[in-house]
């Protein structure tokens, strides 16, 4: 009997409009609205978006006359944080977002450092629902259900957050992003296709963050792949796969009882070959369930006929959750899974585990408070 899924979110009360959440043509009606010059909508967006600024009391090219209401009209306080925890001597920071309405939903601040002691890279990893409807059995986030879509801005906000706190506290720049928090993103696809629009756009319309630094992560909703590779971003797509065979994929993933493994990799070499970028597959290594030899080698036999080159195998050791059933596999598994892999002509690596001591895996925070 295949499991009933739910695809769009319950209809709940967004937020209050924000600045983020507004296009081009947008502001300048709101700002008009308010009795304000036209010019100043672009003025408000540089601040935003260049100077990493939400609170217009801190805009000094802004009428001191005018900096409140503002404040009350367009930047509403959307986000607070409820919780932080960090780890890994301060380089990974996740962080528990409180919204208006009491929902909360997480983000991960992950950095890197050079080799040499240079700043190296930092990645934010976002959340674009509070919740998620996917209902994989091993992701804390799926065990919990889907609350709501997030606001455009909600998760621009985010973004602007690990920005703002990585130049004031250590004069570095955001480098990456990766939509990998909580949250299937292409079940909340015009709002993240706005965000994503933002995101590399040059200041002052976005944050002017590379395409090829932006990492969208799907569990395989294959109209949406399609839809996406048509937009003509250029992001990187990263294709929750877990499995190579729908038998065991129909019960990891259930959005596989929809759209099966062949129509996901369709889906996804479409993507690939129309944007020319290679499409990153997730695979969450689990102890006795997905990790075993012929997998693997079924794996990179799928991946390297459908893809050619143009894909990557992220192996992501389980990090388990709190009375979970599931584990992760031990090294030696692991080591040959990779080479099994490898061998089938497709690259493999893992993936670098960041804050299993802080529940850093999605989700896990949010459940415990």
């Amino acid at each position: 009997m295949k499991q009933e899924l739910v695809f769009e979110a319950p209809r709940r009360a967004m937020p209050p409009r924000h600045f983020a959440d507004l296009d081009d043509g947008a502001r300048v009606v709101a700002v008009t609205e308010l009795g304000l010059p036209a010019f100043r909508a672009k003025q408000l967006a540089n601040q935003y978006f260049g100077r990493l600024t939400a609170d217009p009391a801190a805009m000094t090219d802004l009428p001191a006359a005018v900096r409140a209401q503002v404040a009350d009209a367009l930047f509403p306080t959307l986000l607070t944080p409820a919780r932080q925890v960090e780890c890994d001597a301060g380089e990974t920071r996740k962080t528990l977002w409180r919204a208006v309405d009491g929902t909360t939903f997480e983000s991960v601040l992950m950095r890197y450092p050079g080799r040499d002691g240079s700043a190296g890279r930092a990645t934010v990893c976002i959340s674009s629902q509070a919740g998620c409807g996917m209902a994989c059995p091993f992701c804390a986030t799926g065990q919990g259900g889907l609350n709501r879509n997030l606001s455009v801005a909600e998760i621009l906000e985010q973004v602007r957050a690990a920005a703002s706190e990585l130049r004031d506290e250590r004069g570095e720049r955001l480098s990456n992003i990766v939509f990998m928090g909580m949250g299937e993103p292409l079940a909340n696809y015009n709002r993240v296709l706005s965000v994503l629009r933002r995101i590399i756009a040059a200041p002052p319309n976005g944050f002017g963050i590379s395409a090829r630094s932006v990492t969208v992560s799907t569990v395989g909703l294959a109209p949406a792949i399609r839809r996406l590779a048509d937009e003509g971003l250029g992001v990187t797509l990263a294709l929750s796969l877990h499995a190579p065979d729908d038998e065991l994929r129909n019960t990891l993933v259930p959005v596989n009882n929809r759209w099966d493994i062949t129509e996901v990799l369709d889906a996804a070499t479409y993507y690939a070959r129309t944007t020319g970028r290679r499409v990153s597959v997730e695979y969450a290594l689990i102890r006795d369930v997905n990790d075993q030899p012929w997998r693997a080698d079924l794996l990179g036999k799928k991946l390297h006929a459908a893809f050619g080159p143009l894909v990557h195998v992220n192996l992501i050791p389980l990090n388990p959750t709190p009375g979970s059933r599931w584990d992760a596999s031990p090294k030696p598994v692991e080591r040959e899974f990779v080479a099994r892999v490898r061998a089938q002509g497709v690259t493999c690596t893992v993936r670098d585990t960041r804050g299993r001591e802080i529940a850093a895996a999605c989700g896990q925070l949010a459940a415990e408070g």
